[in-house]
């Protein structure tokens, strides 16, 4: 069975008082989860302040980017040693934001997904379609290709220390939500084009979550279908009390 992950993304929101106060109500509220991975994403600024308010806790912390580089004169960019080195154990990669407003292509991806496991961090790595893309049928192709293009060089081994996000483009702070079905299906979709490159262990092994809209009276019907093995919450993970309510579904 695969284990639960529930993730947090905090894009652009939170100070390092607000971190800190958050995670003194949230720690107490998903004590007993002890069935299933947590993992918030903080803006780099709280990075510190979360790590110090969740150690000792089960609750893990990642960053929300990182640059393929170890270092060097790449101003405004963070190295995957700089997140391990401060406590993260995570990392996203090519979240629809990013590659929306910054650019982001399934070969940068790959860079930054083989930048991520030589720092010992776990990428998430995200994918997903648009509207028009949906309507225009191209949902599985469009998939096949952010995961054949930006995974094609890993081996097995090493894919089998990823996870991935199908976040379909039009369900991200719209409010709109993929019924569980339109989910389940985009999920084994991307379970088959993992089991076509990497074989059945991986692909059985790999835990694929869903984001786009995930809140405390949706959770439990995503995560009843047989392929979706956890979430990338946005807005809902921001009050300790509505991403709690999720952990715990």
């Amino acid at each position: 069975m695969r284990r639960p992950l529930i993730a947090g993304n905090w894009k652009m929101y939170k100070t390092p008082a607000e971190t800190t106060a958050f995670f003194e109500q949230f720690r107490a509220l998903v004590a007993s989860a002890i069935h299933r991975d947590i993992v918030i994403f903080p803006p780099f600024i709280d990075l510190k302040a979360a790590v110090t308010a969740t150690r000792d806790t089960r609750i893990e912390i990642g960053g929300q980017n990182l640059f393929w580089a170890t270092e060097g004169a790449y101003t405004g960019e963070v190295s995957g040693q700089m997140l391990s080195a401060i406590g993260c154990r995570w990392v996203l990669v090519a979240h629809s934001e990013r590659r929306h407003y910054f650019g982001e292509t399934n070969e940068t991806a790959a860079k930054k997904i083989a930048a991520a496991l030589q720092s010992s961090l776990t990428p998430i790595y995200c994918i997903g379609e648009t509207l028009e893309q949906r309507e225009s049928n191209q949902t599985e192709e469009v998939l096949a290709t952010q995961i054949r293009a930006a995974l094609a060089t890993l081996t097995p081994p090493q894919f089998e220390k990823i996870a991935i996000a199908y976040e379909p483009c039009w369900a991200i702070g719209t409010g709109k939500v993929a019924t569980p079905e339109i989910a389940e299906d985009a999920h084994r979709l991307i379970r088959d084009e993992v089991r076509y490159k990497f074989g059945d262990g991986p692909a059985d092994g790999c835990r694929i979550l869903y984001g786009g809209s995930v809140k405390p009276d949706n959770i439990a019907g995503l995560m009843a279908q047989p392929d979706i093995d956890g979430a990338l919450v946005g807005g809902a993970s921001l009050a300790a009390e509505s991403f709690a309510a999720i952990v715990n579904f």
